[in-house]
């Protein structure tokens, strides 16, 4: 049997990381970190020159998807390579900007920054609202495991802010500095995230993603979605994350949890599976 069948990977199932991002509610988070991103023009440069609003918007999501979810739950060698192929890519972004005049770069370390910390935020806002199992120390255990995530792809340490207050802080000021806008590649991403198209998985239950990512945006950032957000609005947020706070124990496996945590698992047991093949969920 080859010795990577049992191998944690970068994390393994004690970790932080795992306990949280195995779960799917919190993957919601990574949509609602697709819309911060978008809301920044330099990230949405680099997403039209990639040609992601143009060509199969959701299958490149679900590739960027796959790709992150492989770093945490692959082995070494799978994780290594996710990694590889994310920063092969982000080489070959850059230019400048039609809308600001800037010029962008996809290995710019403010930018790698800002992506990161939506997602580092969302992920963690996500297991608030839905599982809440993390404390202020599990909060800052999972900020800190994330940075093995994004080194790889040239983020250094120590741009970093060194605690999850410190980088939630950071979102707040860059929300606040006026670089975020609205621009012809925010409103393709909000439009697939309202309307995705047929092949999504469980487009069942996307209108309840869907209203989510929007809804707990930070009240600005709603702002710019034009999102109407009203004590009705936020009553039902609350009802929709408290439903699934009490269903997520009594949910079979293969619901509750996302593809690559399952096959990592059995990976765990010796199986002869590999993450990197697997979609977000299992069929």
């Amino acid at each position: 049997m080859a010795p990577e069948h049992h191998e944690p990977g970068l994390f393994g199932p004690d970790s932080v990381s795992w306990r949280v991002l195995r779960e799917a509610s919190v993957m919601i988070g990574g949509v609602r970190a697709l819309l911060m991103h978008a809301a920044h023009p330099l990230v949405v440069a680099g997403a039209r020159q990639t040609g992601m609003y143009e060509h199969d918007p959701w299958r490149r999501l679900e590739r960027t998807l796959r790709l992150t979810f492989t770093v945490v739950f692959g082995t070494e060698q799978e994780a290594r390579a996710a990694a590889k192929r994310i920063d092969d890519v982000h080489a070959g972004i850059h230019g400048v900007d039609p809308v600001t005049g800037l010029r962008y770069d996809a290995r710019d370390p403010e930018l790698l920054l800002w992506v990161h910390a939506c997602l580092v935020t969302s992920f963690l806002e996500f297991e608030r609202l839905t599982i809440g199992r993390l404390d202020a120390t599990g909060r800052q255990r999972f900020h800190q495991e994330q940075l093995l995530a994004v080194e790889p792809l040239r983020l250094p340490r120590d741009r970093v802010p060194p605690t999850i207050e410190g980088l939630e802080a950071y979102v707040d000021e860059v929300i606040g500095s006026g670089v975020l806008r609205r621009t012809d590649g925010t409103a393709s991403v909000a439009a697939l995230v309202r309307d995705p198209p047929a092949q999504v998985p469980r487009r069942r239950l996307w209108r309840i993603v869907s209203f989510l990512a929007f809804a707990t945006l930070p009240a600005p950032l709603r702002e710019l979605y034009e999102v109407d957000h009203g004590p009705l609005d936020e009553l039902r947020k609350r009802v929709l994350c408290g439903g699934m706070r009490l269903d997520r124990p009594i949910m079979p496996p293969r619901m509750r949890f996302i593809a690559p945590a399952i096959l990592a698992g059995a990976r765990l047991r010796g199986e002869p599976v590999r993450v990197a093949d697997a979609g977000l969920f299992l069929a």
